[in-house]
């Protein structure tokens, strides 16, 4: 799918009446954390940052990353997780996971920080009734790394994926490293060969290393009906993670750290049949209690490529075995493994299957499910954000307006919408509606208008669009 060179950015599209109204935080490519309101206007920008993701915590304090660890040696590696005022003010550090000692480079203590975080008080980063992040105490979950070998999954070095819980001080209480529960996870012989071949190899340190899972999202479940009805795996305690490169969607039980419940890595028999194939995903996580939908399972389909299996025509070795080019966002019942609610192609109003990658990401994105029942979209890949209702009606809708020198592209990982008075630096702004955009007639200045036209012919035996012998859809049809 082609892409136009000019194209709006800011937000495009404001329905008050709607909307959950409030700020929204995202990164701005080699900018920063921005923090707007509805209508787009940037209200604070802490720069420097890296984000991945920012979060907004109540009193306008932003929990972010700063620096990375050069890509010769690590594979998104941060250096740091830090809480910074309004100002800027670092006011709380970790990094101590693995004192590091690259050649050339400074000896320092590296959190090997990457994707995602969560701190005491609220399981999944985003605001929830009743669930707030505490900001003066409390432990944090840290997604981060450790090079490993483990025989049964390759004979290469890896980079693993691995959660620590550091308490308030900075001391870490607890940790999960992921390829200790290789055999947990399910995969075929056909999985196992291709990843023993290339568990998603990486060119960086002086051997290189694999990415085997790379797991993108971690929050706690939180409170929620499953548990309180007698069903253990679901603990509040517990851990939901998603692997992007074995397209697994799982629960870590916190006291042993078991895999206790997964969806995949295979949609084509059981019960994820009727869900059918979760590739390459972002951003898995349960809904809070508190918030509609609470207790089902929202998650970034991104669709693109993912997951290890038998060797077939699009992936020659069997690495990145499944492929689809478009997304999907799913809210699943995790007993019932059915959806409950989607948007895909099909709900944006794209024609299938000839239209829809319109509705594509295939890296980065997410979900999340706000008070009113609508549900914040980030597209991430081409810096879209979008707020639809439950009828998939899009109120908001928001285009990045930052593109990298380094990255060409204006790709935002992920955004999260906070309640005005989370922010009190800032009085609740004035709220403007923005009217969509009839694209059909929109023209840059100077460009001839629709309708203005020299010359109008019929050709007979012909209908316009929509006319009674409009075969156009049909012909398509035929073709493919």
């Amino acid at each position: 799918m082609g892409h136009p060179s000019v194209f709006p950015s800011g937000v495009t599209i404001y329905n008050p009446d709607k909307c959950w109204s409030g700020f929204t935080i995202y990164q701005a490519q080699e900018v920063g954390a921005v923090l707007m309101d509805m209508n787009g206007r940037e209200v604070n920008v802490w720069k420097g940052v890296l984000g991945m993701p920012n979060k907004i915590f109540p009193g306008g304090i932003l929990m972010t990353s700063r620096g990375r660890r050069p890509g010769k040696f690590g594979i998104q590696d941060g250096l740091d997780l830090v809480q910074v005022d309004w100002e800027g003010n670092v006011t709380w550090c970790f990094d101590k996971v693995e004192y590091i000692e690259d050649a050339g480079e400074e000896p320092r203590w590296m959190a090997r920080y990457h994707h995602d975080f969560q701190r005491e008080g609220n399981p999944v980063g985003y605001y929830a009734p009743g669930m707030e992040p505490r900001t003066d105490g409390g432990n944090t979950l840290v997604l981060s790394h450790r090079n490993v070998r483990n025989p049964k999954i390759s004979d290469k070095q890896l980079i693993d994926d691995l959660i620590v819980e550091a308490d308030w001080d900075g001391d870490i209480v607890w940790e999960w490293l992921c390829s200790d529960h290789f055999d947990e996870f399910g995969f075929n012989e056909g999985s196992k060969n291709a990843m023993a071949r290339n568990p998603n190899y990486r060119p960086a340190s002086p051997e290189g290393m694999g990415d085997w899972m790379h797991i993108n999202s971690m929050s706690r479940l939180g409170p929620n009906k499953w548990f309180d009805a007698g069903d253990t795996r679901f603990n509040p305690e517990n851990l939901i993670c998603d692997g992007r490169e074995t397209n697994i969607i799982f629960i870590i039980e916190k006291s042993t750290g078991k895999v206790v419940w997964k969806l995949g890595p295979y949609y084509n028999e059981g019960a994820a049949k009727q869900i059918g194939w979760i590739i390459g995903q972002h951003h898995a996580h349960m809904i809070p209690a508190t918030l509609p939908g609470g207790g089902n399972i929202l998650v970034f389909d991104n669709g693109g490529w993912g997951g290890y299996d038998l060797p077939n025509p699009g992936a020659p070795t069997g690495v990145k075995a499944a492929l689809r080019d478009y997304s999907r966002v799913l809210e699943i019942d995790p007993v019932s493994m059915k959806i409950v609610w989607q948007y895909t192609p099909k709900e944006a109003g794209f024609l299938e299957p000839m239209d829809s990658s319109r509705f594509y990401s295939p890296f980065i994105s997410g979900a999340q499910r706000l008070p009113n029942g609508n549900t914040l979209i980030t597209e991430g890949s081409n810096g879209r954000v979008i707020e639809v209702t439950p009828e998939h009606e899009i109120v908001w809708e928001f285009i990045a307006p930052y593109w990298g020198k380094h990255v060409p592209m204006n790709m935002t990982y992920r955004a999260y919408r906070v309640p005005y008075e989370w922010v009190p630096q800032v009085a609740k702004p004035e709220e403007k509606p923005i009217a969509r955009v009839d694209w059909r007639s929109f023209r840059v200045p100077g460009a001839a208008a629709l309708g203005d036209r020299d010359k109008e012919v019929t050709v007979p035996g012909c209908a316009p669009y929509g006319g009674s012998n409009a075969l156009c859809i049909a012909s398509v049809d035929e073709q493919n």
